[in-house]
């Protein structure tokens, strides 16, 4: 197979994909010829400004907007991508619940009440949860699929206690590795990319120049990830390269978790 066409004839819905690292996924997978599904909540400009540079990069898409915390909306839009693609082969649930990373803003625990944590679970786990079983039904009929779930480093190196995300994301890697353990047998393979700080993105924008400049002179590569380092091991998990991989974390933050 021609390496420019890793995903040639593959459907894949990245959600949260309207800016940051999900456009960058979505743009990623369309230039290795996947047909690609823009799921976004508001902002239909940016989605439709997303599609058009996966077009442009070779691949199909198109936009869907659906709040993946809405279980009915969910179902909705993966019933309108089967009807509409005829199928679908790769999920990457990257959206999020809002959140600011900057260090000097965030709540300490004492500050925190559990509706934040229910907030973040509710976004991470809830929003893949229903995304997932959505999508089961549509792979378990081929027995193939692949989903990607995004997490962060901040579960095995918490540099800032970002509590109710954190706690959230590590649920979001427990769910998934449950998940394959009973999904391995179908043919369906559910793995996890975590990211370390990712910037520029909307999320990491109020980061410090001084912190950024930190975590840089801690980290091996020395320098803080774009989207674009993201999106590669988000592909690979997604093709055959690792198809005897399942259940896995594969952390993207220049060395600064070792494991």
């Amino acid at each position: 197979m021609n390496d420019a066409m890793k995903f040639a004839g593959k459907v894949v819905l990245v959600t949260g994909a309207s800016r940051g690292i999900g456009a960058e996924i979505a743009r990623s997978f369309a230039r290795e010829g996947a047909t690609v599904v823009v799921n976004y909540l508001s902002n239909t400009a940016a989605a439709d400004a997303v599609v058009a540079q996966c077009q442009a990069a070779g691949g199909d898409a198109w936009a869907v907007q659906a709040d993946v915390s809405v279980p009915e909306a969910v179902r909705a839009m993966i019933e309108s991508i089967v009807r509409e693609a005829g199928r679908l082969d790769v999920v990457v649930n990257n959206a999020l619940r809002a959140y600011a990373f900057d260090p000097r803003q965030r709540k300490v625990f004492d500050d925190l009440d559990w509706r934040d944590y229910r907030s973040q679970f509710d976004g991470a786990v809830g929003a893949a949860y229903h995304v997932c079983r959505a999508a089961l039904p549509h792979f378990k009929r081929r027995a193939q699929g692949c989903i990607v779930n995004i997490a962060t480093n901040l579960a095995e190196h918490p540099v800032v206690p970002y509590h109710d995300y954190t706690t959230a994301k590590a649920a979001l890697v427990a769910f998934s590795r449950n998940l394959a353990a009973e999904l391995g047998p179908f043919g369906i393979r559910v793995n996890c990319v975590a990211p370390g700080l990712v910037y520029p993105t909307s999320a990491s924008a109020g980061t410090q120049a001084s912190f950024r400049d930190a975590l840089i002179a801690a980290t091996p590569l020395r320098r803080i990830a774009r989207p674009q380092d993201v999106a590669g091991p988000v592909l690979f998990l997604a093709s055959d390269w690792s198809g005897f991989m399942t259940g896995q974390v594969l952390f993207v933050d220049g060395g600064l978790v070792m494991r």
